[in-house]
């Protein structure tokens, strides 16, 4: 009996499961090869004898009258067996164990193996299911394809190829520090799932190196991962004294490089968190630069985010990375749209709020009765557009419409058409009236530099008199009066258009000419 019971407690602290479930268990083994062996349904019971011997035993309940003669018995068999037998009493029959062979055996190992290992699943779940989230330190035990067996000390943890970080290649025996993903009591994956690729690893990883998160001055609002990619991480600080970021951050980076050192590389984005979701927006996507944040639906937490043109790229980041990330930060659908996406978004909004056409009513201004409009309206023709575009035909096709009554619509669409004609029409003898006044201006010039010589002529009337004086006494006014002429044209040309300056000119050079002229007349009269 010692012997059974010293294997029994062994193998109970080797498990950590309690001894009486591995009694029960070899107990529960026993019966089932028992039955297997004796082929029976009746009732069986084991238990140990004072030796220590798994006995096995038949049991029969005591009734006036057997209705079951495999689980029942008569009260007068029962009292020639037993004296002290009574009526819904039982009475056990002891049954050969000697014949239990090796098959009975192999069945009772199975069954002690399968109820030990039940107990060990219970006992696993009981302790870990409250530790979920927890970072803890293992090691690498074995390899089982993609996935990797750790040691957690009392009991083994699965790690699963897709909670592996992609930039991590695992040894048997090296140390690993994991985040307990979740532990199942059941199924196919039963047992503790642990994880380095879930965003908790890295919220306890800033706890453990940040002082301010461990006191809950610096408080984790959110956590967004891809692993072996890229995490942001948004923080908010209790106290306005401390910055929340530079905290996480520590001098020289010291702090946040530990933890990337752990995650073997990958780029960590330590942002801060806002309760106004445009600021936090704003925030998220760094390092892209956000021009303007608009929220479309705040009940379906739907927002769009406009950035320049130069800008795009790095705010979706690689394969939609740096958004994605965002979104799931924010927990809410973002668009990203560029400067000129939305400016093309826009006009086309403008575009479509125009419209297509002028109404068909408008014809009745030109002539059309409302009637026609009205049979035209029915008959799905609204613009005045679309009706000049149909012919006489399909004009006919319409209820109600003759061709008479084709001939008015015609003369109305065309009278509707007329009014857009006539003022390019009238347009064009005003371009030609703008231009005959500088041709005219041009050609009276030259009388208005004629006039400028005026004083010549006044000078010929006085030869008279300067003949009456001698020839050489008349020659010296006309001389003196042509000699200041052209000081005082060259006056009026600083005044006048190059335009006109030039026509004085000209009647300048003409001037000595007619001088000359009236001289040589003077000088025939004398």
């Amino acid at each position: 009996m010692g012997t059974i019971y010293q294997s029994i407690e062994i193998l109970s602290k080797e498990k950590g499961i309690d001894p009486q479930i591995v009694i029960d268990a070899v107990k529960d083994a026993m019966l089932v090869a028992a039955r297997k062996h004796f082929h029976t349904t009746e009732d069986l019971v084991a238990a140990f004898n004072d030796a220590g011997a798994l006995e096995i035993f038949g049991v029969k309940k005591v009734v006036e009258s057997v209705q079951d003669p495999t689980k029942e018995i008569s009260l007068e068999e029962a009292q020639r067996i037993d004296p002290a037998a009574q009526l819904e009493s039982e009475l056990r029959f002891q049954k050969p164990t000697e014949a239990l062979g090796r098959i009975s055996a192999q069945t009772a190992k199975q069954v002690i193996l399968q109820k030990v290992r039940e107990a060990e699943r219970e006992t696993i779940y009981s302790e870990y299911s409250g530790r979920v989230g927890e970072l803890v330190n293992c090691s690498v035990k074995r390899i089982e394809g993609m996935d990797l067996v750790v040691d957690l000390g009392k009991t083994e943890a699965r790690l699963p190829k897709k909670e592996q970080s992609k930039l991590e290649n695992f040894s048997v025996g090296d140390r690993v520090r994991c985040i307990i993903r979740s532990v199942e009591k059941a199924g196919k994956n039963a047992g503790v799932i642990v994880s380095r690729g879930a965003p908790e690893l890295v919220m306890r990883l800033f706890e453990q190196e940040v002082p301010e998160i461990y006191d809950n001055t610096v408080v984790i609002r959110g956590c967004a991962r891809e692993a072996g990619e890229r995490t942001k991480i948004a923080v908010i600080s209790r106290d306005r004294d401390v910055d929340s970021v530079g905290a996480c951050v520590g001098m020289k980076g010291m702090r946040v490089q530990s933890i990337i050192r752990e995650l073997r590389g990958e780029k960590i984005d330590i942002i801060e968190f806002s309760e106004d979701p445009i600021v936090f927006a704003t925030h998220s996507l760094s390092p892209a630069k956000i021009s303007r944040v608009s929220i479309i639906d705040p009940n379906e937490k739907h927002m769009e985010v406009i950035v320049d043109d130069t800008q795009l790229s790095l705010a979706i980041g690689k394969k939609g990375q740096n958004v994605r990330l965002a979104a799931k930060l924010l927990g809410w659908k973002v668009d990203i749209k560029s400067e000129e996406e939305k400016r093309q978004e826009v006009e086309t909004a403008m575009a479509a709020l125009v419209p297509a056409g002028a109404p068909v009513s408008v014809l009745v201004d030109h002539g059309l009765e409302e009637s026609i409009v009205e049979k035209l309206l029915e008959a799905g023709v609204g613009t005045v557009e679309k009706l000049g575009s149909m012919t006489p035909e399909e004009l006919e096709a319409i209820p109600g419409i003759e061709p008479a009554i084709v001939q008015t619509i015609l003369v109305a669409v065309n009278a509707y058409y007329a009014q857009f004609e006539q003022p390019a029409e009238i347009a064009e003898p005003v371009v030609e009236d703008q231009t005959e006044p500088l041709a005219s201006a041009s050609e009276t010039e030259p009388l208005a530099s004629a006039s400028e010589t005026e004083p010549l002529a006044s000078a010929t009337e006085t030869e008279p008199r300067a003949s009456a004086s001698g020839p050489e006494d008349s020659a010296e006014p006309i001389a003196e009066q042509s000699s200041a002429e052209p000081v005082d044209v060259a006056g009026v040309e600083q005044k006048l258009e190059p335009g006109e300056a030039a026509a004085i000119a000209v009647a300048d050079s003409e001037a000595p000419k007619k001088e000359s002229d009236t001289i040589k007349n003077s000088e025939e009269v004398s």
